[in-house]
């Protein structure tokens, strides 16, 4: 039987007053009382939000709930919500079901194994010393975002894919507008075809001379010029910004827990763990969305075929039912299953490369600058507030 539950008139979204790693608190209240409720979505679409670890995991991994783009209603504010979007382009897969979206993974799953991202632990050091060496000879204070954080994933995921790193500061603006839901509509736009039209030009020529790179291997495939430039739209894009929010606000957190920090600095073989911590702890793709393809009762309630559901891995992370002590920061807690990277058959494909970097950029960071601390008031940090990716804008920290 389906037992009464709220009904929100929005998704919050304003993050408790001097807690800038914590959720929203209205969804903390409502995931221990009422893990799925009644939500009107900014278009008026009558849905439902997620807030339970178990429930968001179930529902990720159901195919009776879709991703795909034209049945998804966003749970954010913003111009983009209010239009109906058509189906996805070919070979934008993660906004697609299978078998189509099988399709395509099929094909890139093997270049971002375990065992191919750790063969580029190397120059992953190599870089991150290159840019711990600048910020050395530039001296304290410095914005570690703009020296560190940025950089080094924007660096590697260009190479990777074999776009000329030159370029990475176009890609980097014009990706901006497209993970902050209210920026106006005609400049998403205008970022898309930007993005588009570069990399089209860029496949085209790696048809005609192809690189050792993952865009020149994927141009030996049955894959056409228009869905090979939706996956490096797709891959340069998260690339781009995700790792480079959660080292920067991966930092952040750790500068502000200095037990935890200190715990790091004396056992540093436990960093594997530390970063999985991080992971769940600040859950940085904060919220997501599926629409259901038929009837399913979920929780007790009944979600109607049609009806979209909007996911809180944010709150599922902090799910007390999964992690005891939830909100309290613990890089030696066992997190293995967190929600940050999703789940099923969507689970995030660079998840790997995401690990390498972290782990190399944490530890050189660590141990190149042993007094790294804030250079502002912990207030006074930009916070990222108005992204679909949270972070951090900018990060000044000197060292003595």
């Amino acid at each position: 039987m389906t037992k009464s539950v709220p009904h929100l008139a929005e998704l919050p979204l304003e993050r408790p007053r001097g807690c800038p790693f914590d959720p929203p608190a209205e969804l903390a209240s409502l995931r221990d009382e009422h893990p799925l409720v009644r939500l009107t979505f900014p278009d008026g679409h009558e849905g439902w939000l997620a807030t339970g670890y178990s429930i968001v995991r179930s529902i990720v991994a159901d195919p009776r709930f879709s991703a795909r783009q034209e049945l998804i209603h966003s749970p954010l504010p913003g111009p983009a919500a209010m239009v109906t979007p058509p189906p996805a382009a070919p070979g934008m897969f993660i906004k697609m079901d299978d078998p189509e979206h099988g399709r395509y993974r099929k094909l890139l799953t093997g270049k971002f194994t375990v065992r191919r991202m750790r063969l580029l632990t190397e120059r992953v050091e190599q870089v991150v010393t290159e840019h711990l060496d600048a910020m050395e000879r530039q001296g304290s204070p410095a914005d570690l975002v703009a020296a560190f954080a940025q950089p080094i994933p924007a660096l590697m995921i260009c190479e990777l894919l074999g776009v000329p790193y030159a370029d990475h500061e176009f890609f980097r603006r014009n990706v901006a507008p497209l993970n902050k839901p209210d920026a106006p509509l005609a400049e998403q736009e205008e970022a898309i075809n930007a993005l588009g039209e570069y990399l089209y030009r860029l496949i085209v020529a790696k048809r005609a001379e192809p690189a050792d790179d993952i865009l020149g291997e994927l141009v030996t495939t049955e894959l056409t010029d228009e869905e090979l430039t939706s996956i490096a739209f797709l891959l340069l894009g998260a690339g781009l910004d995700t790792t480079a929010n959660m080292l920067a606000l991966g930092t952040f957190a750790l500068l502000r827990h200095p037990d935890q920090l200190r715990a790091l600095r004396e056992d540093p073989e436990s960093l594997e763990g530390a970063i999985e911590e991080l992971l769940r702890y600040l859950t940085i793709a904060h919220t997501g969305a599926r629409t259901a393809l038929e009837d399913v009762e979920v929780g007790g309630q009944l979600i109607k075929a049609g009806q979209a559901v909007a996911l809180s891995a944010g709150a599922a992370n902090r799910d007390p039912l999964k992690f005891p002590e939830p909100d309290r920061l613990d890089l030696r807690r066992n997190a293995a299953g967190h929600a940050a990277f999703g789940h099923g058959v969507h689970q995030c494909l660079g998840q790997q490369l995401a690990r390498v970097q972290m782990k190399v950029a944490f530890a050189g960071l660590l141990a190149r600058f042993p007094s790294l601390r804030l250079a502002v008031p912990a207030d006074e940090v930009p916070l990222r507030t108005d992204s679909d990716i949270y972070g951090v804008y900018a990060l000044p920290v000197d060292w003595d």
